[in-house]
């Protein structure tokens, strides 16, 4: 009972952490965005499609695939059904911005590899997870992991929120 309260305890701490590095990011966005106006200017310039991510691409409104930097993805620990904004830049560059939030659940898994992809096994259920996120948390077959799945959807993918073990 004892290891179970401190799995509960860590777990806390690993949420406490996560959403001050999102506090911590979103400020450094927004003080980017007063030192620098000319960035925001050139985004206004290019093009602006908004679609759905699907674990690995954003799908746009035609059903065209554009494709979301791994690290941006784990990082920002996107999940399948997330809505983005992607600006393409007057000179080509892809700039994606989360813009609609899936109302989301965390679960325990047991990380796996089958055939060179990545997967957790939770709730008796398989979820692909980009390599980039297990690379990053240094993450090794058999751990345990929280994950973050839509809560009212199923989904194929999920984020690699935390090693447990």
């Amino acid at each position: 009972m004892q290891k179970s309260k401190q799995k509960q305890n860590l777990t806390e701490v690993q949420k406490a952490l996560d959403a001050a590095e999102n506090q911590i990011r979103l400020a450094r966005i927004g003080l980017e965005q007063v030192l620098s106006p000319e960035k925001e200017t050139k985004e206004v310039a290019g093009e602006v499609i908004e679609g759905t991510f699907d674990g690995e691409n954003m799908i746009g409104p035609d059903r065209k695939k554009y494709p979301v930097p791994a690290n941006y993805a784990s990082k920002s620990k996107l999940v399948e059904g997330d809505g983005l904004k992607l600006t393409i830049a007057s000179d080509g560059a892809f700039i994606y911005k989360q813009i609609k939030p899936i109302e989301r659940q965390n679960l325990i898994g047991t990380l796996s590899e089958s055939e060179g992809q990545y997967q957790i096994i939770a709730n008796k259920q398989k979820y692909n997870v980009l390599l980039a996120s297990v690379t990053y948390h240094k993450a090794k077959v058999g751990d345990q992991v929280t994950i973050i799945v839509p809560k009212d959807k199923k989904s194929r993918w999920a984020a690699l929120e935390s090693i447990l073990s």
